[in-house]
């Protein structure tokens, strides 16, 4: 059974930083494109960045160009989501995606509030 289960989300402050872990199981890393999206509170959901299966292509949202990056950790199993300089704006529930050819897979989320 494929599960993907974010973490790391929670509270902070403007200016602040967040870590956000997505643990996989029942797959190999080795041959997913993963994916983060994000949802606001009355707002659609927003693709924030996505890198390839194999780690050399990554894609990042203008909003978070500069502030967010990603690793993964093959041998763990785990993709991460280091954002700093984070913004009220940034405010949302925060999804891990893989993507492989027809099999597509989501998590549940985490919350993420930046807010004074």
């Amino acid at each position: 059974q494929v599960r993907l289960v974010e973490s790391g989300g929670g509270l902070v402050q403007p200016g602040g930083s967040l870590r956000l872990s997505c643990t996989i199981s029942g797959l190999i890393l080795d041959y997913y494109d993963f994916a983060c999206f994000r949802q606001a509170p009355g707002k659609e959901r927003e693709g924030v960045l996505c890198t390839s299966s194999t780690g050399l292509g990554t894609y990042y949202a203008d909003s978070v160009k500069g502030r967010f990056t990603t690793s993964r950790d093959n041998d763990k199993k785990v993709v991460y989501l280091q954002m700093n300089n984070l913004k009220p704006e940034d405010t949302a529930v925060y999804y891990c995606n893989a993507d492989h050819q027809i099999w597509n897979y989501w998590g549940k989320g985490t919350r993420v509030t930046v807010s004074s």
